[in-house]
């Protein structure tokens, strides 16, 4: 069993009585939390049931809500009790179904999950206003990965074991950075078993969320498009370039992109800019939620060993782990590029203040600062700017900028956002 982080707040809001919504990517591990919830329930003799849109015996009770009251009450009684409810999303009308349950008042606590369908993630939220609670659950964070791969010995000593086990630190980052976080391929030794596993997640996605639920023709486009964006993870998106390379139009482009972020496969930034005449306009750069995804899209799963291959793929999972931290925090995350080529990474937006942040895949030896960091900060006057680097960790000064050098994993480690 792989620990999820998301387990503890699911588990403190089932005494709240808003619908507990856990949203994600098919086969992020949605089903077994809720699995796991309810063990935990059932440990503590609470009456629970459990059922899915999956299952044919029990898609008919979710006929009416008076059927499913039905269901609810031959199984657990009209006493308190837990719900669940897996792959919502193939109820039609799913967030107005919810909401007709939730007004009755029922002395039941509901917990529903369903994967990133357009349907879920944008109806059930307008429906439930005031009514639900939405948790996100993406495939296995690093820390997760690591704190499984090292059987939980270093769960509080995450920094020490980096520090101390170098090789051994290095190794899972390796692996991570091939093969993502979707939990089955985790738990799979065999490379060839994880290829098999990734190609059915892959595959699943497309004829699944996006054939059927979002009526998308073209499948084959959409499929070139996947690949197309992730062999330029970390680069600008040009709609007109990609429209004219899959032979569809811009306006067909642009809705693809809308499903291909809803459906949690990408994740757009935008540009930072304060002169729109100097610095490029608002196209933006996509990276990937789940790396291994990425990789298969590009037929190189478990082949990354190039420093430059890795290079882009590590900016992305630091990518995801600042997106992590800002979730809770005012903070915006963008990049910076100007038509002379200067360009960071990322920069981080708290109301007015800025943190530019550069990610390098290299062991630093010493305090190595580019020209294009130097620019920003030279025009910015940003408080201070980070490095984000292997291995190395140092503060230096350049005016009145402080710029910290620090290792990933001490990023990773941080509970609250470093920069807030």
């Amino acid at each position: 069993m792989i620990k999820r982080k998301l387990f503890k707040e699911l588990k403190e809001h089932l005494s709240q009585k808003e619908i507990s919504v856990i949203i994600g990517p098919r086969q992020a591990g949605k089903t077994t939390l809720m699995e796991l919830l309810q063990s935990c329930l059932k440990k503590e003799k609470k009456n629970t049931v459990f059922l899915s849109l999956d299952f044919e015996a029990d898609k008919k009770h979710f006929a009416s809500q008076n059927n499913l009251i039905s269901k609810i009450q031959l199984e657990i009684g009209k006493s308190r009790g837990y719900v669940f409810i897996d792959e919502i999303q193939r109820k039609e009308n799913a967030g107005l179904f919810l909401k007709g349950l939730y007004d009755l008042k029922l002395p039941y606590k509901f917990i529903v999950s369903g994967s990133g369908s357009v349907e879920l993630k944008e109806k059930i939220s307008e429906s439930l206003f005031g009514r639900k609670r939405i948790f996100e659950l993406n495939t296995i964070s690093f820390q997760e990965f690591v704190n499984f791969r090292t059987d939980y010995r270093y769960e509080e000593k995450f920094v020490d074991f980096f520090t101390v086990e170098k090789d051994k630190g290095r190794d899972l980052l390796i692996e991570y950075l091939n093969f993502g976080g979707y939990p089955r391929q985790i738990l799979e030794p065999q490379l060839k078993e994880k290829s098999k596993i990734m190609d059915e997640i892959y595959h699943s996605y497309l004829e699944k969320d996006i054939l059927y639920l979002l009526r998308v023709e073209k499948i084959e486009a959409f499929s070139s498009l996947v690949k197309i964006l992730a062999g330029q993870t970390g680069k600008i998106v040009n709609y007109s370039e990609l429209s004219s390379t899959l032979g569809i139009s811009l306006k067909t482009i642009k809705n693809y992109l809308w499903y291909i972020q809803k459906t949690f496969i990408v994740q757009k930034i935008t540009p930072y800019f304060t002169n729109v005449r100097k610095e490029l306009s608002k196209s933006p750069i996509m990276y990937f939620y789940d790396l291994g995804l990425r990789n298969y899209a590009l037929g190189l799963f478990g082949n990354l060993t190039i420093p430059s291959e890795l290079g882009f793929v590590f900016q992305n999972f630091i990518l995801n782990v600042l997106k992590e931290k800002l979730r809770f925090t005012a903070g915006e995350l963008h990049f910076w590029r100007t038509k002379d080529r200067a360009e960071v990474d990322f920069i981080i937006k708290f109301g007015k203040s800025i943190i530019p942040v550069e990610v390098k895949f290299k062991e630093l030896t010493k305090p190595e600062v580019g020209r294009s960091l130097r620019n920003f900060i030279l025009k910015y006057q940003p408080e201070k700017a980070q490095i984000i680097n292997l291995s190395f960790k140092k503060s230096i000064k350049i005016d009145k900028t402080r710029i910290e050098f620090l290792p990933f994993y001490e990023l990773v480690k941080e509970r609250e956002f470093f920069g807030a």
